[in-house]
């Protein structure tokens, strides 16, 4: 059975396919004519999304079908990505005529289903993954030569406000030409449409004009998106697709009054966004993390993204800067409003940030508290203003108070609940379920901004969302006799551009209306708005519109009930935790929501057996941390024990360099890119003067690119980088990443060190803690492809292919040792079996790698003797 990746496309999703089946010209088998474009012998041949959004809440179904015309059969995969705010509802599969559904069951039902399904060889699986602002969604199937297939994925979402518009985001990738393709959004919207477009990163304005509609009259919108063959392509002559990037809808609704009920089947839904308000002065502390892991590009485009804030500040807002590494420094001993002086000086401020130690948010965060507590009880900043506090940090606590529940106690105790925070996390080598906690007990949120090129504009965009509060401490209130199940109805702000969005049910149907009233703190006095509902009303407005998908008001209900509820759930302990998992699973499985909770099984057909196939919603907790590679070909660690993996044998080869300590040793020389490693000898504190049965092992590392004019000196202690002639100290103690253009160092707290540079070469360094005895470091060499043919050094000869033939096998002195006879580089060797330690999982215990030992320092092995890599160096 051959396999080819099945391409599809998804309302705020994407597909895509696997390198090895990149599009391209299938010839003709026989007389037979096949359509051009086809991926191994596949072809879409219609995908269709087709969207209905009612008041805000999305149900999108994407139903793409296909045929084999190969000769054989084929596995085809369903490759998705969701919006990280959708819940699936359904997903079916339909063969030749048959269908499969997909059924939600509570995850750890699931999950043994899924073990056993693996246990008895089962194909069992989805891929799952977590980007910026989507989740992965794969399935296969096996599809019969000729048959066709038809995968229909459906999810629902609530489209949330966000400067002044909503936005369905669609990523699109086919990787061929698809003969139906179509993206069909139709929006009914009550308050009316006021604004409605569509746009394509991905196509030029010539072309989306022709395959591009867009229209909206009152309360209806509809945006359809259905490009010809011809369109499609990424020339005239060209078999394979443009349509790759990004593709969104954005609309806003008409604002008559501040609030809107809507009411269905005894559900309502109430959206709430005052326009027309005074913004409310702000009181903002930027904390910001300048430990070594935000050296390099990290702390330019912080300090690019604070000049740019600065420069949006209002003239009534009061800011401080609070800069935390090993010790915490502040711009101003209090806050100081933003006048065109104090921001000039602020600017000049930034622009001198640098980076340097360890990592204190404990004491940063209490810092800021304490200020923004004494300004307001000083009477220091207006009345009617409000305080928030901004943390930016890209890595754990390891100074001072460094655990996180107790610094998530100190910092909730210092608050009080007077002011909100909110923790940026820069990268993913850090405890973001920590930073999410922390804000989150603390009326804030917690968000991820990402390393890449963008990551000033990120920071900016979050602060345009918190930057203008045109309300503080919102409060949503019903009368107690009539509504029930009532979802959040309190906010520490409104901010202008956002929505407040309240949904319950009713508990009377037949009651005639009730009152909606809306409290809240403005920036000149105290407002209340008020609302009466008519239910009667309310409820015919929304029957007349017949193509409405049923109960929606009801499924936004359960929806934000359980977003709500597993929200809560983060922090909860014990009993109210149970409860709350209780509340969430019981709505997820009645609803049909995946959730993190429960899970999708797909009953799949294939090879006459029933198949499994599982589909989780994974969350930022499901980004985990980079771990290395699992198999080094080549590495230093021990004694110093040399291990040569030869894959083409199944094999390795060891050495051991028996040399004085201080000796500084040649690992990796490579002319050609200007990368070089050097390894100094250090001595087992506990040896004897007996040079016979001294240990010894690799105590300091010196790693070189001379084209990046970048070093770095790494020892049991510390790891120093040298940009140039500036240096910057980490510690092992640290969780950080450091990268720039074309370099990657990421240093995982107490354990190893990775360092990449671009793609093809990757080192990781083992630190080895041994009480008493000795601290010492471990050398692996886990990708090295991009490395040149007149690369050298005791490890870096292997890089290249090199063959030896093992025979001869007999007993040796140690009789669970056997001797045998080695031929290699032209030299025939007596060699002995043995084993080392691969220590990179496990420092204490190590894997056990079986090798044939090579004495007498390697000779015969490497190229020359072992003196001839002696250094006088370690840069």
């Amino acid at each position: 059975m051959a396999s080819a990746w099945w391409p599809c496309l998804a309302l705020a999703l994407f597909s895509s396919l696997a390198a090895s089946f990149g599009p391209r010209r299938i010839p003709r088998l026989g007389k037979r004519s096949l359509p051009e474009g086809l991926v191994d012998g596949i072809e879409v041949y219609s995908t269709k999304i087709n969207s209905k959004v009612t008041s805000r809440f999305a149900h999108n179904v994407i139903t793409t079908r296909a045929v084999n015309h190969a000769e054989e059969a084929k596995e085809i995969f369903f490759d998705a990505e969701l919006p990280k705010t959708g819940f699936i509802t359904n997903f079916t599969l339909t063969i030749d005529g048959v269908t499969y559904p997909g059924n939600i069951k509570e995850k750890e039902v699931a999950k043994k289903q899924y073990e056993k399904a693996v246990s008895q060889g089962k194909t069992a699986g989805l891929v799952k993954a977590s980007g910026r602002k989507l989740e992965k969604f794969t399935v296969s199937v096996n599809v019969a030569a000729g048959s066709k297939v038809t995968f229909e994925l459906t999810y629902e979402e609530l489209l949330k406000r966000n400067k002044g518009k909503y936005e369905m985001y669609l990523k699109i990738q086919p990787k061929q030409l698809v003969k139906h393709f179509e993206i069909d959004v139709h929006i009914f919207e009550p308050q009316g449409i006021s604004t409605l477009d569509a746009e394509a990163s991905f196509i030029t304005n010539d072309l989306l004009g022709s395959a591009l509609t867009k229209s909206f009259s009152g309360q209806k919108g509809h945006v359809s998106f259905k490009p010809s063959l011809d369109q499609q392509r990424s020339c005239p002559t060209c078999t394979d697709s443009l349509l790759n990037g990004d593709f969104t809808v954005t609309y806003d609704v008409n604002r008559e009054s501040p609030g809107d009920v809507q009411i269905v089947n005894g559900y309502f839904v109430h959206f709430f966004a005052p326009q027309g308000l005074p913004v409310v002065p702000k009181n903002v502390v930027f904390v910001i993390d300048v430990s070594g892991s935000m050296s390099g590009r990290k702390i330019q485009q912080t300090r690019d993204a604070l000049l740019k804030i600065l420069e949006d500040v209002k003239k009534d807002d009061y800011l401080n800067f609070i800069l935390f590494s090993g010790y915490v420094t502040t711009w101003k001993d209090q806050l100081v409003q933003a006048t065109p002086e104090n921001l000039q000086e602020a600017k000049t401020f930034v622009k001198s940030i640098r980076d340097q130690g360890s990592t204190n948010i404990n004491d940063a965060l209490l810092r800021a508290i304490h200020m923004l507590n004494k300004a307001q009880e000083e009477h220091r900043v207006p009345e009617r203003s409000t305080s928030i506090i901004i943390m930016l940090t890209d890595g754990d606590a390891n100074t001072g108070e460094s655990r996180p529940e107790k610094i998530r106690e100190n910092v909730r105790n210092a608050i009080e609940g007077k002011f909100s925070l909110y923790n940026l996390g820069f990268g993913r080598n850090l405890d973001y379920s920590f930073l999410e906690s922390m804000a989150l007990e603390n009326q804030g949120l917690a968000r991820r901004i990402y390393e890449d090129s963008d990551a000033d504009l990120q920071l900016q965009g979050f602060y345009e969302e918190v930057a203008n509060p045109l309300l503080t401490s919102v409060k949503v209130e019903y009368p107690d006799n009539a509504i029930q199940d009532l979802t959040q109805n309190s906010y520490q702000h409104f901010y202008d551009g956002s929505e407040i969005v309240v949904a319950g049910r009713l508990v009377d149907e037949d009651m005639n209306n009730f009152k909606a009233d809306v409290k809240g703190h403005g920036a000149l006095s105290d407002l209340v708005y008020t609302k009466e509902v008519d239910v009667k009303e309310a409820e015919k407005a929304l029957k007349e519109q017949d193509y409405i998908f049923g109960n929606f008001i009801e499924r936004l209900w359960a929806y934000l009930t359980i977003e709500q509820l597993l929200e809560k759930r983060k922090n909860a302990q014990s009993e109210e935790k149970e409860n709350l998992t209780a509340q969430a699973l019981d709505l997820s499985l009645k609803y049909h929501f995946v959730t993190p909770l429960t899970s999708m099984v797909v009953t799949k057909p294939e090879d006459n057996e029933n198949q499994m196939a599982f589909a989780d919603k994974p969350g930022e907790d499901a980004e985990v941390r980079y771990q290395p590679p699992q198999n080094p070909y080549y590495y230093v660690d021990g004694d110093p024990h040399f291990i040569i993996q030869v894959p083409e044998k199944d094999d390795a080869i060891c050495f051991n360099i028996d040399e004085d300590p201080g000796t500084v040793l040649s690992l990796i020389q490579d002319p050609v890119t200007g990368l070089s490693v050097n390894g100094q000898i250090i001595g087992d504190k506990r040896d004897s003067s007996n040079s016979n049965t001294r240990k010894t092992y690799f105590g300091k590392l010196g790693i070189t690119n001379a084209q990046m004019d970048f070093r770095i000196e790494v020892t049991t202690e510390k790891i120093t980088l040298w940009n140039g002639v500036v240096p910057t100290t980490l510690s092992w103690l640290d969780t950080v990443t450091v990268t720039q253009d074309g370099l990657s160092v990421t240093i995982n707290r107490k354990k190893n060190m990775v360092i990449s540079f671009g793609r093809g070469v990757t080192f990781v360094v083992v630190l080895h803690r041994v009480w008493k005895k000795h601290d010492f470091l471990g050398f692996y060499v886990v990708d090295s492809h991009r490395m040149s043919a007149q690369t050298h050094g005791l490890l870096g000869q292997f890089f290249h292919p090199f063959d030896f033939e093992v025979s001869d096998v007999h007993p040796g002195s140690d009789p669970t040792k056997p001797d045998a006879i080695m031929v290699v580089k032209n030299h025939q060797l007596t060699v002995t079996r043995g084993s080392q330690k691969d220590y990179r999982k496990d420092t204490s215990v190590g894997m056990k790698v079986n090798c044939w030992f090579v004495h007498n320092n390697g000779e015969g092995l490497i190229d020359g003797v072992h003196t001839d890599y002696i250094v006088s160096n370690l840069l």
